[in-house]
């Protein structure tokens, strides 16, 4: 059984957002497992910290590029190139299976069966930021996601809401799955709390809505911190204020930020899942989260939820749980309960199953037989 070759998977990640941690984290587990990962990134370089999270991950290869990603400005000729160069590496790696974490290579005539995962789409975010569709500038961007979507072998997303939002932003009619996300309890777990509450993630995005807590932060008995990006992809940067900036940091970094907040904040217009929000409470934080379908969907009765434009609402949420630490503590074990069933092996289980459906490779059976070998 020793000669025979493992499984490979061809994964596509971008460098931006959160689909970098989800990319590395899955593939991670999928290499315990006895599968070959090779993870082709765009959307600009690797940062340090990005760098040392596959420093020991000895199997996992990487393709670096700077591709614009399909959602940034001007990215016409980087999508068609970066197309060119997902081809030519399939062609070398000679994957069982390509796993795209974009949209617009869906449509792209590759060998191996795909399986395309929606993480977030410009269009679902837009209604959620502006309340109506997104204007004509964004019709290229539509159709590589309308192709994309109809030409995989399979597509799935991090929760129900964001699925069924493909049919109502893209007319998508097929079948679908619901794989979440999943982040490690060994690498969050909860230290002494001080008193502070804590924010993470791209100060830019307006669908995070971090803009919310410069309005109640000045108001409030404790200190809000805000971790994350100021800098905008394609230029210009935000200076927040009453907030104490943290900057961006790295996967270790933030982690003892979190361990040691009381409270976590995400106000957010639009989250498809909130990768954040599950570290959080692996944390031991209790969380306060805009009131959108898919945190609802998520974390159910174990967070408080704001309306997201609703300052008045924030300020009072967050000032009940500083004064009330017996309410504190109560979400934040119930947020941690909820946490625990969002495990990495639980995710890695649920993709070998839809790489099984394209691909018999990876059948539980053959994946069982290649580890052993």
């Amino acid at each position: 059984m020793a000669g025979k070759r493992m499984p490979r998977v061809l994964m596509t990640a971008d460098t931006v957002g959160g689909v970098w941690t989800y990319a590395v984290e899955l593939a991670r587990e999928l290499e315990a497992r006895g599968v070959r990962v090779a993870i082709a990134t765009m959307g600009g370089p690797l940062s340090a910290h990005q760098k040392l999270e596959l420093a020991a991950s000895r199997r996992i290869t990487v393709f670096e590029s700077s591709y614009r990603l399909e959602w940034m400005q001007d990215c016409l000729e980087d999508v068609e190139a970066a197309g060119e160069w997902l081809l030519e590496l399939e062609r070398g790696f000679q994957p069982d299976l390509v796993h795209l974490n974009q949209y617009a290579f869906g449509a792209l005539p590759f060998t191996a069966p795909t399986l395309l995962v929606a993480h977030s789409c410009v269009l679902s975010w837009w209604r959620a930021v502006h309340g109506q569709a997104a204007p004509a500038e964004w019709t290229v961007y539509r159709r590589w996601v309308k192709q994309g979507l109809a030409a995989a072998g399979l597509v799935a997303a991090p929760t129900r809401a964001m699925l069924e939002s493909l049919a109502v932003n893209y007319g998508y009619g097929k079948s679908g799955l619901v794989l979440p996300n999943g982040a490690s309890a060994e690498d969050f777990a909860p230290t002494r709390k001080q008193h502070y509450v804590l924010a993470a993630g791209r100060f830019w995005d307006a669908a995070k809505n971090l803009c919310a807590l410069e309005q109640v932060a000045p108001g409030l008995p404790w200190p809000v911190k805000v971790a994350g990006a100021y800098k905008q992809p394609d230029g210009g940067s935000v200076s927040p204020q009453g907030v104490q900036c943290l900057g961006e940091l790295s996967r270790d970094a933030l982690a003892r930020q979190l361990a040691a907040a009381a409270i976590y904040a995400l106000p957010a217009r639009y989250e498809p899942f909130g990768l954040s929000v599950l570290e959080a409470a692996l944390s031991g934080c209790a969380l306060v989260l805009g009131d959108i379908p898919s945190l609802r969907e998520i974390w159910g009765d174990a967070a408080l939820y704001v309306p997201p434009d609703d300052h008045h609402a924030l300020h009072a949420a967050l000032a009940q749980l500083i004064t009330d630490p017996a309410e504190r503590s109560r979400l934040a074990q119930a947020a941690l309960a909820r946490a625990l069933h969002f495990s990495p092996a639980r995710k890695c289980d649920g993709y070998l199953n839809a790489y099984a459906r394209l691909a018999p490779r990876f059948a539980p059976a053959a994946s069982e037989e290649l580890a052993c070998a």
